[in-house]
């Protein structure tokens, strides 16, 4: 069993409106059905219009109160709790819930890469479902529906750096749950239970050539056997239910 990971190179900037699935398409690599596609939140997100000029943006008295203790741009803040349902931690970084559910760093608002000075990049509105229109539209101009994932960065409880993780998924089982099946032992397994969308984002990653070189999308193949023809419940199924979060 092998893994590959390519990136597709020579996209230009995404601006809003523009057909993201066509400029894909346009970049070289022809999809098979089995694919699996992992493009980089921010050319959804640009693609969407979920981009914000700061110049647009009237900080108010909680924002000017945290970027004065944070050493940040108020009108970046004030971009931040508009994202956020919740701050759940305040001290060095805002960690915070959004509207789809995921904890992370500045609800996922985010400067770099953002295609201007003074502009920050949204998480798009409903990854999931920009996932499944994006899997569709490749549908109509490749001929071929391989499986999307839209992918961020997030940081790790305990661990330094970061890593890729799937905000939105269309076609692939997110996870393969080997709760209750034998291990090689035939040992049973109790809590086993992969994130085959989050391991094939970060995967993705490495077959970057880095953060600076325009290369937003990456496609894998030999994860076939998680491959679906329908969407499929999404990178929601990836979600831990508040009740049940440890850390938070």
């Amino acid at each position: 069993m092998s893994l590959s990971a390519v990136s597709l190179r020579g996209l230009p900037e995404v601006r809003a409106g523009d057909d993201l699935a066509a400029l894909l398409s346009g970049a070289g690599a022809p999809f098979r059905g089995g694919d699996v596609l992992v493009v980089a939140h921010k050319v959804v997100s640009k693609a969407e219009g979920r981009v914000r000029d700061l110049a647009d943006v009237e900080p108010g008295p909680r924002a000017r109160e945290l970027a004065a203790r944070l050493e940040r741009d108020p009108r970046h803040v004030q971009a931040v709790l508009d994202e956020a349902v919740e701050v759940l931690r305040e001290e060095r970084a805002l960690i915070c819930r959004t509207r789809h559910g995921f904890v992370c760093a500045n609800a996922g608002v985010d400067a770099s890469n953002a295609g201007a000075r003074d502009r920050v990049v949204l998480l798009p509105e409903d990854p999931d479902a920009s996932a499944r229109r994006l899997r569709a539209r490749l549908g109509e101009l490749a001929g071929a529906r391989p499986a999307v994932i839209i992918s961020d960065s997030f940081g790790r409880a305990w661990r330094h750096g970061q890593a890729e993780v799937a905000i939105g998924c269309a076609g692939l089982r997110p996870l393969d749950d080997w709760r209750g099946r034998p291990d090689s032992g035939g040992r049973e397994l109790r809590a086993t239970w992969i994130a085959v969308a989050d391991e094939a984002a970060a995967a993705a990653d490495l077959a970057r050539a880095g953060k600076d070189a325009g290369e937003p999308a990456v496609v894998i193949r030999g994860l076939e056997r998680f491959v679906t023809p329908e969407d499929g419940p999404g990178a929601t199924a990836l979600l831990r239910p508040s009740a049940e979060d440890l850390f938070v």
